[in-house]
């Protein structure tokens, strides 16, 4: 509520993208900005390493862990179950 009543008070104000281009010209029109993205994009590091995110190797410190059965996540909700059973009897009792 507070940033439009700001803007509002503030009234309109045009803004103008200009960013630098490799020789430190500025360029504001908008096929220049999207090819000095693009460029500066390009020149990220591992931008051209992998083309698809799936043939990447992942690299955890952790072990990977099997995906639960069906019949484990049951048995895991029946333990929960009982679990809470008796804290809820403890806690009436008391």
């Amino acid at each position: 509520m507070y940033r439009g009543i700001h803007y509002l008070k503030k009234g309109y104000q045009p803004r103008t993208n200009i960013v630098n281009d490799e020789k430190r010209n500025w360029v504001a029109d908008s096929h220049s900005i999207l090819a000095r993205w693009r460029n500066h994009i390009s020149l990220l590091p591992n931008v051209h390493g992998v083309t698809d995110v799936r043939q990447t190797e992942i690299h955890t410190a952790e072990h990977l862990v099997p995906e639960p059965s069906a019949f484990e996540i049951e048995l895991a909700i029946e333990k929960l179950k009982v679990t809470n059973q008796r804290v809820l009897i403890k806690s009436q009792q008391n």
